[in-house]
């Protein structure tokens, strides 16, 4: 008889311990340079030689196995249906908690993914740029939920999301500057029929409320082929945060275009106060209603330790 608790009973995923992930390495090349760490590793995150080679070198190994098999399987369905030969791209999500590292995962994916022979043309793009612009969001009461998935013009997002699967050139999405805080007006980023698509965002992974009538309801992660969550202990998550915080205090937010600008004079103890209170009012109610909780529907989750470094792999079976 098997006593074990119902959830103990099956596992989705299979976890890999940060060595056992590394020997799935095989012999996947290194092919970034010593100097472009620093260009990949967002501020505070953790980026070596031994990150990569141990945890993306693997990941890109098992993403360069899914592209092939999901493009072999998009030009079979083409041939069933008689459809003209179009190019489809395949669509990477990347999500986890503000100061966790979604951005340097992603862009040390495009850098490697890039480098695949025969050189596949690889785009990234932040949901940053489909929030509503600071206006909108003030006049609906909701700017202290900025991030929260009620934030984002998800229409928008959607025909985005849809026009780059169905293979259109030249999409265009906002642009967004973490130096005012804001929509910039009139400024777009162009997407023009890439093979690989790889979108970073905290709320990527929603689902959203069915609708009682069964109609059908597009959620942003139905346009992904693959997804990955990056996970972290919220008191990791925490002082990720202050951390950060700090490190800007002194840099960006000192710039008197900046948003936070009036946050660039306070004490460390002021700035550490007011840390905290952002990321419990606004930063933690989002991980702990929106964003963890779509942890389960990504398809590989990164599992990181108090120095930034992945601890182990959890890979969702087939």
């Amino acid at each position: 008889m098997d006593i074990r608790a119902p959830e103990q009973q099956y596992n989705p995923y299979r976890v890999y311990t940060r060595e056992e992930w590394a020997r799935l390495r095989d012999d996947t090349p290194m092919t970034l340079e010593p100097g472009e760490f620093d260009r990949l590793r967002s501020l505070h995150d953790r980026l070596d030689l031994q990150e990569v080679e141990d945890i993306y070198l693997p990941l890109s190994r098992l993403l360069s196995i899914y592209v092939d098999a999901m493009q072999r399987l998009y030009y079979a369905e083409r041939q069933f249906l008689n459809i003209r030969d179009r190019k489809v791209p395949y669509i990477i999500g990347v999500a986890g908690s503000v100061a966790v590292g979604k951005s340097t995962t992603a862009r040390v994916l495009q850098a490697l993914l890039a480098r695949w022979s025969p050189r596949p043309k690889v785009e990234l793009i932040t949901t940053d740029g489909f929030l509503y612009p600071n206006a909108v969001l003030e006049r609906h009461g909701i700017m202290q939920k900025k991030g929260f998935p009620e934030s984002y013009d998800l229409p928008m997002l959607l025909n985005f999301l849809s026009d780059i699967k169905a293979g259109r050139r030249h999409v265009r999405a906002p642009v967004y500057s973490h130096l005012t805080y804001d929509i910039v007006p009139n400024q777009w980023a162009e997407i023009d029929q890439p093979d690989i698509l790889i979108v970073e965002g905290v709320n990527v992974l929603q689902t959203g409320k069915l609708p009682r009538d069964g109609k059908a309801v597009p959620v942003v992660s139905d346009f992904f082929d693959f997804s990955v969550y990056i996970d972290a202990d919220e008191a990791a998550l925490r002082q990720w945060y202050i951390k950060r915080f700090l490190a800007l205090r002194d840099t960006a937010f000192t710039n008197p275009k900046s948003y936070f600008n009036r946050y660039a004079l306070l004490s460390d103890e002021e700035a550490t106060a007011t840390a905290i209170a952002i990321w419990e009012r606004t930063n933690l109610a989002n991980l702990e209603d929106n964003i963890l909780p779509t942890r389960p529907r990504a398809t590989l989750i990164l599992k990181k330790g108090a120095d930034h470094t992945v601890e182990s792999v959890a890979l969702r079976r087939l």
